[in-house]
């Protein structure tokens, strides 16, 4: 029997508003210490009224288009009953009923094709208090509780742990281009249960599935539903299938998950419209508003650079994935093109080889970042047109741009005190270094006459140590090419 998994993602992401979704409190709890950015509100003290957080909901309505939701103008919360420790009124205001969105989908690019996964719904509510155990004593930290959270549901799609994962990715870039939160799965901005089932191949019934809670990183989700898939695989060849649907834990460490309960169906939680929240309202000409904010969207992006900028898969996805390094380095594309005559095309392969490959390279040493650049775009062109117009050398270039991290100086201000800049062949004695090459080395030189072309590297290496890298290495070559066939 041939199986397929059925699975879908809930996913709970922290909004970076400044105060919290329904009170005035300080929404950056996570940084201070445990317990004082509360309130009466926060705390559920009787007599307290929440208030929602407008700007929460812009932030969700901006999301809500990007995802190709279906805004519900006119909707509602809902107090969704259950008792944890970790909730402050023993119950979660939340959306069931009319939530802010759904029908909407995200396409996502695997290796085979780009898919769409449908997305069921999205609505807001708030966080909960965060728990701290040690050997003796469970904790509570009421920082968190009532973060706003947004709740993204999808649709039953996605067809494989690592499309689960690629779908996670692009969700934590699209938040991050719309600038509503960070996204950052370690530090819980971004929460995923995932729900796995498996079914033989083109039946199209919902079998009992796992739900595993909590997945901190994409690495987890992967893995999990990686695991999950293989024990519930094992389950049917035995012809047990599992009979009722279960919360599970993923144990990291073990590489397994594990059973908590039996998951709760809807009417557990006995939701009713929340009494002290009227509707949201929002109108078309919020809508229409808050559509024109939005930016140019990572897809949209990937695509650009390749077509305008000729660019590769690999190069226009890690620009679009790194948004800092993706802006400076069409900021320094663009004053390039300047100075290379319009040449755009050439102007991106020159700035991207050095910044995405050599400068890259170079912070991820020192443990720099592009954030903390020491020069600016104006002085990274100048090094590039000393690139471009051959002034340095490939190996002295690197070495110049070493020390233009270090120490912030201009480009042609160390060109010259430190010596690197690359003379002319015949300053440099670049017709008697080869000719002493050629010299020193006959046995090779009969080889390469012969047919050994890799020599040409060895003769190649030979000239620049003797010239101590101060000549043009295309021009070492050609004259070597130039002698050898004498």
């Amino acid at each position: 029997m041939k199986l397929e998994p059925v699975i879908g993602l809930e996913i709970h992401i922290q909004l970076k508003t400044k105060s919290k979704m329904f009170c005035a409190c300080d929404n950056t709890g996570e940084d201070k210490p445990a317990n004082t950015t509360i309130c009466p509100v926060c705390l559920a003290h009787p007599g307290t009224l929440p208030v929602p957080n407008a700007e929460a909901v812009h932030m969700a309505v901006k999301a809500a288009l990007v995802l190709n939701l279906h805004i519900n103008q006119n909707s509602k919360f809902d107090r969704k009953n259950y008792f944890y420790p970790d909730l402050p009124k023993g119950y979660q205001i939340s959306q069931h009923h009319e939530t802010l969105g759904r029908d909407g989908y995200l396409e996502i690019e695997t290796k085979e094709d780009v898919r769409r996964v449908g997305i069921e719904e999205m609505h807001l509510e708030e966080d909960t208090a965060k728990f701290f155990h040690n050997s003796k004593h469970s904790l509570l930290d009421f920082n968190r509780a009532g973060t706003p959270l947004m709740e993204i549901v999808t649709k039953p799609e996605v067809k494989s742990p690592e499309e689960a994962r690629i779908f996670l990715q692009e969700l934590k870039l699209l938040m991050r281009y719309l600038d509503i939160s960070d996204a950052d799965m370690e530090k819980g901005h971004l929460r995923c249960d995932a729900n796995l089932s498996l079914r033989p191949v083109g039946d199209s019934k919902f079998y009992h599935k796992t739900e595993i809670k909590n997945l901190n990183s994409f690495k987890s989700v992967e893995k999990a539903l990686t695991y999950e898939i293989e024990r519930q695989t094992k389950l049917w060849e035995k012809g047990t299938p599992q009979t009722v649907t279960t919360t599970c834990g993923w144990n990291e460490k073990k590489g397994v998950t594990v059973v908590q309960r039996e998951k709760e169906a809807l009417h557990d939680y006995r939701y009713f419209p929340e009494p002290d929240i009227p509707p949201l309202n929002i109108t078309d000409v919020q809508i229409k508003a808050w559509t024109k904010e939005l930016p140019e969207l990572p897809q949209a992006r990937r695509k650009r650079l390749q077509e305008v900028y000729d660019l590769g898969v690999a190069e226009s996805r890690l620009l679009t994935e790194d948004c800092v390094l993706g802006d400076f380095t069409e900021s320094v594309i663009n004053v390039l093109t300047s100075e290379l005559e319009g040449d755009i095309k050439a102007a991106a392969k020159l700035a991207t080889n050095w910044i995405v490959h050599k400068l890259s390279a170079i912070l991820t040493e020192k443990r720099g970042s592009i954030k903390k650049l020491s020069f600016d775009v104006d002085q990274l062109v100048e090094f590039l047109l000393l690139v471009a117009r051959r002034q340095v050398n490939s190996t002295n270039a690197q070495l110049l741009l070493r020390k233009m991290v270090e120490t912030g100086r201009d480009p042609d201000d160390i060109l010259q005190t430190e010596n690197l800049g690359q003379s002319s062949g015949a300053e440099d004695g670049l017709d008697k270094a080869v000719i002493k090459v050629l010299v020193t080395y006959p046995e090779q030189v009969e080889q390469y006459k012969a047919g050994k072309a890799a020599l040409m590297k060895f003769f190649l290496g030979a000239v620049m140590k003797e010239t101590k890298g101060k000549v043009d290495p295309i021009e070492a070559e050609r004259m070597l090419k130039q002698k050898l066939t004498l």
